[in-house]
């Protein structure tokens, strides 16, 4: 417990403490509907479901991810597939006629639909097996092979878009701190205990706005982002419950000496 000051949130009147609550619980709710938000907007830009790192470094640096059809030819895979048949692969995959010449009969053998007849399906079934079978990666129609044929450029927001995007949150987010900290510092609890989570979540959210231009030049820096961020929403729900709780418990009545 903290040393006695002469104004306690616990003091005011009923309705006052739990007008704070529904204000606090108004705040958190917000911010998870925020979080949701920024799962959408940031969601499926590498055009893979769900939320990953490379969604999050593609908005703030931007990533070039070659085809993964392309990283295995060059890597030597299929090792029983002829050279001039990689070649032929190889150019197909880095040309602008990628679905126009998957199977075109212009080009007799060396059409890519019929080099992966030849040399993929062995392995790359839904029903293979064997020691070498690899279902989880089909090769069977051009939908499957469209997913893994496609190099992935994603460029990230434009700085004036970021610079807007920080112009509001950062000066708001600093303020809803302040406040929550300034409440915290009249609860039954320790001043040490509150202030250790308010430093906490103010440097999240320093690394977090920081990070966000950092990371346009360090691409790692973007996990950065994600971790001050995930600081300050833990921070901010800590302090928030904290509040809370001061309103709701019932004032421990000092025994008569």
């Amino acid at each position: 417990m903290n040393q006695d000051n002469s104004f306690k949130l616990r003091s005011l009147p009923f309705f006052y403490r739990m007008g704070i609550c529904t204000l606090i619980l108004t705040l958190l709710g917000g911010y998870i509907v925020s979080g949701i938000h920024l799962r959408w907007h940031y969601d499926n830009r590498d055009e893979t479901p769900g939320l990953t790192m490379n969604d999050i470094v593609g908005a703030y640096h931007g990533v070039q991810t070659p085809s993964p059809l392309i990283t295995a030819l060059e890597s030597g895979h299929p090792e029983t597939i002829e050279d001039y048949e990689r070649t032929a692969l190889l150019d197909w995959l880095a040309g602008d006629r990628i679905s126009l010449d998957y199977d075109n009969l212009d080009l007799g053998d060396l059409a890519p639909s019929e080099i992966f007849a030849m040399s993929c399906l062995d392995c790359h079934t839904r029903s293979a097996s064997g020691p070498d079978a690899n279902p989880d990666v089909p090769l069977e129609y051009w939908d499957d092979i469209r997913k893994l044929a496609d190099s992935k450029d994603i460029r990230p927001s434009p700085t004036a878009i970021v610079a807007t995007s920080q112009h509001v949150h950062a000066p708001m987010m600093a303020i809803v701190m302040l406040v929550l900290g300034l409440l915290a510092a009249f609860t039954r609890f320790s001043l040490r205990l509150t202030g250790l989570v308010i430093f906490v979540a103010g440097a999240g959210l320093l690394i977090d706005m920081a990070g966000w231009w950092i990371a346009r030049e360090i691409a790692s820096f973007a996990y950065a982002i994600v971790i001050g961020g995930g600081l300050y929403a833990i921070g901010i729900t800590i302090i928030g419950c904290l509040i809370m709780l001061d309103c709701v418990l019932p004032v421990q009545k000092s025994k008569s000496s």
